[in-house]
């Protein structure tokens, strides 16, 4: 087992001490750095960045060739630790000889050591992993009475700010989501900056959001997928979201998961808030306004290419979402209307 030592009060340090670690390229742009790997110890790339309110991020898109024991050794300061595991799994400990708690795919993670005790990540050897972190409190600087630092680590530690803490949470989808929206953004420079801020603090409020409702009984009682049936519905949505245009149903997409119609729509109110029927229907709208925007084709031929039958329907729920019939969408865009 290979072991890495990282110390958290600058992204700029985290990234130093991996790079030497790893013998990878770094890159840096407006606070954000990327590290790729590609040799006989790891494969992948681990990017981060800072920004403001004394929050940063840190993800692993990593294939270690090696079992990895990464030790996160706290300096003057004790951050807290925000967790998102999109892919494969991972352990956690309080220093070297704590208790290990395994973090799996599409689970939230909460952590914060100590002032003098480390956390301690564990990386399967061969695994493909993809975590997020985010990290609050890394800088050793007085939070300012209001900031979102302070309130953040007052939610978790109304009385000692300095004690030990983890908390593992349900499976989460949307957070998921989210993060597949900050891996995206293509804008550079302060604009990416921004948008990726922006994105980020959204994860961070949906992870506290998923620790307040695992908290409430009741919504322990309704989030009861495995974490298999969880990847069949993401699945299952990405194949949607792809190709809304095909002739979905309830028994061709049980058939295709192996899940129940019932755990079908189980899955799909809990991420999506919608019903099978409805998140299809949204994806077609959604994949309409797109052609309206950048393809030459009538309204009737769009209609006929995302799969729906009456345009008369259609034009009543692409109403509904644009607030406009997609004929007068359609020539709000042309520069006549201009």
């Amino acid at each position: 087992m290979k072991i890495v030592t990282i110390y958290t009060e600058k992204i700029q340090n985290i990234f130093e001490e991996l790079n030497k670690n790893f013998d990878g390229k770094v890159t840096f742009d407006v606070d954000e750095y990327a590290l790729e790997v590609n040799n006989n110890f790891a494969k992948g790339t681990i990017s981060g960045a800072s920004f403001n309110d004394n929050i940063s991020y840190v993800q692993f898109d990593m294939t270690f060739l090696v079992d990895l024991k990464l030790n996160i050794i706290n300096g003057i300061t004790s951050p807290l630790y925000f967790a998102y595991c999109s892919k494969g799994n991972l352990s956690h400990s309080f220093g070297i000889h704590g208790e290990e708690r395994k973090l799996k795919t599409f689970q939230t993670a909460i952590a914060a050591s100590k002032l003098n005790q480390d956390n301690v990540l564990y990386f399967e050897k061969d695994k493909k992993t993809k975590i997020t972190l985010i990290i609050v409190g890394t800088q050793a600087e007085p939070c300012r009475a209001g900031s979102l630092s302070q309130m953040v680590r007052e939610t978790f530690f109304q009385e000692n700010l300095n004690e030990e803490f983890f908390y593992a949470g349900s499976y989460n989808l949307k957070i998921g989501e989210k993060i597949e929206q900050l891996n995206a953004v293509t804008q550079t420079g302060i604009v990416r900056n921004l948008l990726k801020e922006g994105i980020l603090k959204i994860v961070l409020a949906m992870e506290i959001q998923q620790h307040t409702d695992d908290l409430n009984a009741f919504s322990k009682e309704v989030n009861c997928l495995t974490s298999r049936e969880m990847k069949e519905i993401k699945e299952l949505s990405e194949t949607i979201k792809a190709n809304p245009e095909e002739a979905f149903t309830i028994k061709s997409l049980s058939k295709k998961s192996g899940l129940s119609p019932n755990k079908l729509q189980e899955g799909f109110k809990m991420v999506h808030n919608r019903t099978v029927n409805d998140y299809i229907t949204h994806m077609r709208v959604l994949k309409a306004e797109i052609l309206i925007r950048t393809s030459d084709l009538n309204i009737s031929e769009i209609v006929y290419c995302i799969g729906f039958t009456s345009r008369s329907y259609f034009s009543k729920i692409f109403k509904q979402k644009f607030n406009c019939s997609p004929k007068e969408y359609k020539f709000n865009l042309s520069p006549l209307a201009v």
